[in-house]
């Protein structure tokens, strides 16, 4: 007899933690002759070129969150060219002596493997017709994969009672799995949240806004985006994750769902364009795909999700564009163990991980908020060092004090829903914790990303890939927000999960650690040259 899908995710769940005396497992080398292609191609057919963004949109630091400033973009090919370009293109290339080069992106991805893959469904735009597309970001391009009738734009628009056009996410686990083994499902679900995340923010500039449709299926999204009937080369299928649509920040009760009968008439769609194959061998992690079928979502019924009203808290802010913070957003490699935050600082970037009506990018809609954030505070002056709690659903602050170890003390700091649990010097504890990383002892302060866990999967065994989202787009945040404090963040995905477990008190899977963050001074690695995202192009494109 077969056992439940929410079985099967609770098992991949603990067969793939960290721990001191045993990681989870993985080949435990890289193998080179196998690394995959950072880029996904789908070849036979004619790119439609891009053009990159000869000015910027306006916004300033807040205007990455908050709506008001930003004029709304018409829906036209140099908009939505601009649109990929800040949120999945290229930011910059790095070279090392010796002839290693590789490309960074917007949207930061776990050892820099971007198993995240975006396709649009586009209206007619500037005498193209409307179609399905995969954008790839090595050439700035849109590849085409099937044409749509003219009714199709006009039902689509008609649906949504707006303007606008849709983007999806697809993740290809042995982008991951090749250096993370059986741990990979886990960091392509996180890196969905730091895509999903960029594209609100870059949506956000552009006066529009990213809404998530919750209601689709997993078989739904691949029926739209023609993946079902797509030939993959072996172990590098693209598995669907989620389907947004775009709209101008203006319109109101946009749908969560997309009619039957419109999937039905897309079902019939032919697709072209051939996927190009990533590595010449790999190796079968059949755990990650039993997971990721356990996982997969079913329809749901259509709804928005609320979150609380609060004002943003607004100052220190940044004197930089919104736009150079996210194109100047790296991650850090090594912290000095000397540089400090203030206070001030510190709850100005925790309060950009609430979530928040109608203030990107939680209001893109992914869910319910199941993530708290455990906090090692190092290095900020006006706050003793030690544990914090940052409790970001309240609801769920009775069941985590009876859930956490009885000493803490759940002292109420100021400003935003923070806790102190305890004083003293975790730097060891953070550094250990996370798999014997210095970096997380070094920095001014480290995040444990601790998620309601056992009832969720228990009662929908489809949210395990949306914690992780939830994880990625607090990442993605405070990736930004460390560069506008000054500072450089960096996201760990190797850690001890019991540890940090042990250290709350929990004794059960009630709550689990997902995703660690850290934020410092960085070290900057003189060795590295850095050249322009893509200066690659022929001139006449740049």
């Amino acid at each position: 007899m077969g056992q439940t899908p929410s079985w099967e995710i609770l098992r991949f769940h603990e067969e793939t933690k960290h721990h001191p005396h045993r990681y989870a497992r993985s080949q435990g080398f890289l193998d080179w002759e196998t690394q995959p292609n950072p880029f996904r191609i789908y070849e036979g057919v004619t790119p439609l070129l891009l053009p990159l963004l000869r000015e910027d949109p306006a916004g300033q630091h807040l205007d990455l969150y908050e709506r008001e400033h930003n004029p709304c973009w018409d829906f036209h090919l140099e908009s939505i060219a601009g649109f990929l370009e800040l949120s999945m293109g290229l930011s910059a290339w790095k070279s090392l002596s010796g002839g290693n080069k590789w490309a960074l992106r917007m949207n930061p991805s776990s050892g820099n493997l971007h198993p995240t893959e975006a396709h649009l469904i586009l209206p007619p735009v500037e005498g193209q017709q409307g179609g399905v597309y995969h954008y790839n970001p090595y050439a700035h391009a849109l590849e085409p994969r099937a044409s749509l009738p003219i009714d199709f734009s006009s039902r689509i628009q008609s649906h949504f009672l707006s303007t606008g056009f849709l983007i999806g996410l697809t993740s290809i686990f042995w982008r991951e799995s090749w250096k993370y083994g059986e741990r990979a499902l886990r960091y392509c679900y996180h890196d969905t949240g730091h895509a999903l995340a960029a594209l609100s923010f870059a949506a956000n500039l552009f006066g529009w806004k990213l809404t998530l449709l919750g209601s689709l299926s997993e078989f739904d999204i691949s029926t739209l985006f023609g993946l079902a009937g797509t030939a993959w080369p072996e172990f590098e299928e693209e598995y669907p994750e989620c389907l947004c649509f775009v709209s101008p920040s203006a319109s109101k009760a946009i749908p969560r769902g997309i009619p039957p009968d419109l999937l039905r008439a897309f079902s019939t769609l032919p697709f072209s364009g051939n996927p190009n194959k990533l590595s010449k061998d790999h190796v079968d992690w059949k755990i990650i795909r039993t997971a990721a079928q356990a996982a997969r979502k079913p329809r749901a019924p259509e709804g928005s999700v609320r979150y609380a009203s609060q004002a943003l808290v607004r100052h220190p802010v940044s004197s930089k564009a919104a736009s150079t913070l996210i194109r100047e957003r790296r991650s850090a490699v090594a912290f000095d163990g000397l540089t400090t935050m203030t206070q001030e600082q510190f709850v100005a970037m925790l309060d950009k991980t609430l979530p928040r009506n109608g203030v990107a990018p939680f209001d893109a809609e992914i869910g319910d908020t199941f993530v708290h954030l455990l906090i090692f505070v190092h290095r900020v002056i006006g706050m003793e060092s030690g544990l914090y709690f940052l409790v970001r659903n309240a609801e769920h602050l009775p069941d985590l004090k009876r859930s956490f170890h009885r000493e803490f003390e759940w002292f109420a700091c100021k400003g935003v829903p923070l806790f102190r649990l305890k004083t003293g010097n975790y730097q060891q504890e953070a550094a250990r914790i996370s798999c014997l990383q210095t970096i997380a002892g070094r920095s001014a302060f480290a995040i444990g990303m601790v998620a309601r866990f056992a009832s969720t999967i228990e009662r929908s065994p489809w949210l395990y890939p949306t914690l992780f989202w939830e994880t990625g787009m607090i990442g993605q945040v405070l990736y930004l927000e460390a560069e506008a404090q000054g500072v450089r963040g960096t996201g760990i995905g190797c850690f001890f999960d019991d540890e940090v477990h042990r250290l709350l008190g929990l004794r059960d899977h009630s709550y689990q650690s997902l995703y660690h963050f850290t934020v410092g001074g960085a070290v900057e690695d003189t060795r590295l040259t850095t050249e322009r995202p893509y200066h690659h192009l022929p001139a006449d494109r740049k």
